[in-house]
């Protein structure tokens, strides 16, 4: 018996999302192969007009236990569980009429979901599907004689098969689908796990994992765990690597502090440039001219729509990806011209509660840092007074200098980010830093603010800021020494803010 390539006669779906598999039963029922189904399921094959096997048919047992107990019956199990090759198993099968069971699709019940979204214990045990994972765990098993589909994300997988191999699989596409399989139910069985431990492993996704071309260097091997394309619809562009997927998690970060039209520029996971601006254009230009030294290779993104008119000016600069939440038409086809470039259209996205971060061979989980700062928190700790824009000017910086490496320096003016200093060991050398960039580039920094992830522990950045007419700072305080920067502000006529959060970004 040749094991490699093996026909499909007998088809078994019980599927929890049932709308996407009407083009799947259309082409099993095509190919001539016999489908077996569960009630739900079963009942919605037949209105789409096929002609589907009831599984309680062959088990001979209703659905009991409101739909508890369906399909954990040897009927079924052992009709996808027994060896085609084996006489002992062959002859037990015909002697008990059990069906050989050739393909086996799954959708599961949607814990991870329903943990999100409510809080009815009840509801969220009911969710804890038993059938379905024992089907895939048993068709995974095995795999040298039965293809396993363990969820809809793999629909379009199947189809293809069929479109291209017919009522057929190969070892190596069933072994595939295997090591799928018992992805999924590894990281369902976590997410079980950690609900009852009241951990936070249930917020990562039950999604595919996808190997990419490398890790942050060419020969480290890199993968994803999530469901891309949730967030994101792609339009154009190569497959992003590793470094892309660290870039872009930083850009919908940043962008989603801000309400009016703003542009961001990223490079290493930091912004080198930000700008917001009642138009859009002038947002983006704005953006560009805060370092365009940097932009260059860059991720762009946009919380506006991308007309044609700032196409044009965006395709003036090479960059890696661009992000926005809507194209126009004729954009799309200026972009188009150089087909390696990633075009995004982002999707309805929300940050993950939980951030994970691997450490001494462990993993660290913390809460993502989503406090929104707004002005309403401000203590003004100086007698110098700020005028509305001023306020304007060091919230915009102060949400940049959240997404910002620490030690983390951000100089804003009128909305525009003129320089920042990141990633470096002491927070003088931040501040001379940012300093540096924004006069590299010719920025008149008199009526400048500047921000701070963290409290000063001395006056001397304060200081040194000042000389260059920078005369509004805005940082959490919080220091042993805060009198001493207070003290300076107010015997130069500086104007200093307290916001009471750290936004430490390691």
């Amino acid at each position: 018996m040749n094991n490699d390539v093996l026909p499909i006669r007998t088809a078994l779906i019980s599927v929890y999302h049932k709308s996407k598999i009407e083009s799947i039963v259309k082409k099993l029922s095509e190919l001539d192969i016999t489908i077996i189904s569960t009630g739900g399921t079963q009942q919605y094959i037949e209105k789409l007009g096929y002609t589907c096997i009831l599984s309680e048919s062959l088990t001979q047992y209703p659905s009991l236990f409101d739909g508890r107990v369906k399909t954990l019956h040897p009927a079924i199990v052992g009709g996808i569980l027994f060896k085609r090759d084996n006489d002992k198993d062959v002859y037990e099968a015909n002697q008990y009429n059990i069906p050989q069971i050739d393909l086996v699709i799954v959708d599961l019940y949607p814990f991870e979901e329903t943990v999100k979204n409510s809080h009815d214990e009840s509801q969220i045990i009911e969710n804890i599907d038993i059938g379905g994972i024992s089907l895939i765990r048993a068709a995974a098993k095995n795999f040298k004689y039965v293809l396993v589909i363990p969820s809809e994300a793999y629909y379009d997988f199947l189809l293809n098969l069929l479109e291209q191999n017919g009522a057929n699989s190969t070892l190596a596409q069933r072994k595939a689908m295997a090591a799928k399989a018992f992805e999924i139910s590894s990281l369902y069985d976590k997410a079980i796990v950690s609900y009852f431990n009241q951990l936070p492993y249930y917020s990562l996704p039950f999604s595919p994992v996808q190997k990419l071309r490398y890790g942050e260097n060419p020969h480290q091997q890199g993968w994803y765990v999530g469901n891309f394309h949730s967030i994101f619809e792609k339009i154009q562009g190569q497959e992003v690597s590793y470094n892309n997927l660290l870039d872009m998690d930083a850009a919908i970060h940043l962008i989603a502090e801000f309400d009016e039209p703003t542009t961001a520029i990223i490079k290493h996971n930091n912004p080198c440039g930000v700008a917001s601006d009642y138009q859009p254009l002038m947002a983006w230009k704005k953006a560009y001219e805060s370092d365009p030294l940097s932009a260059f290779g860059g991720i762009i993104i946009c919380n506006f729509t991308i007309t044609e008119e700032i196409a044009k000016e965006i395709n003036t600069l090479f960059f890696e990806i661009l992000i926005a939440p809507d194209f126009d038409e004729k954009a799309i086809q200026l972009f188009s011209s150089k087909s390696k470039r990633i075009i995004l259209k982002l999707k309805k996205w929300l940050p993950a509660k939980f951030v994970f971060k691997s450490a001494l061979n462990g993993m660290l989980i913390q809460e993502n840092n989503l406090y929104i700062q707004n002005e309403n928190t401000f203590k003004n700790v100086t007698k110098k007074q700020i005028s509305e824009k001023e306020k304007e000017d060091l919230l915009f910086a102060n949400k940049i200098v959240k997404h910002i490496k620490s030690n983390a320096i951000v100089i804003v003016k009128d909305k525009q980010m003129l320089g920042s200093g990141m990633g470096q060991t002491s927070r003088v050398d931040a501040v001379k830093h940012a300093i540096e960039k924004a006069i590299s580039r010719n920025f008149d920094l008199k009526g400048a603010v500047l921000a701070s992830d963290a409290f000063f522990p001395f006056k001397d950045s304060i200081e040194i800021a000042s000389r260059y007419g920078i005369y509004c700072f805005i940082q959490p305080g919080g220091s042993i020494r805060d009198h001493e920067s207070i003290d300076f502000c107010n015997a130069n006529n500086l104007a200093m803010i307290f916001t009471g959060i750290r936004n430490f970004k390691h």
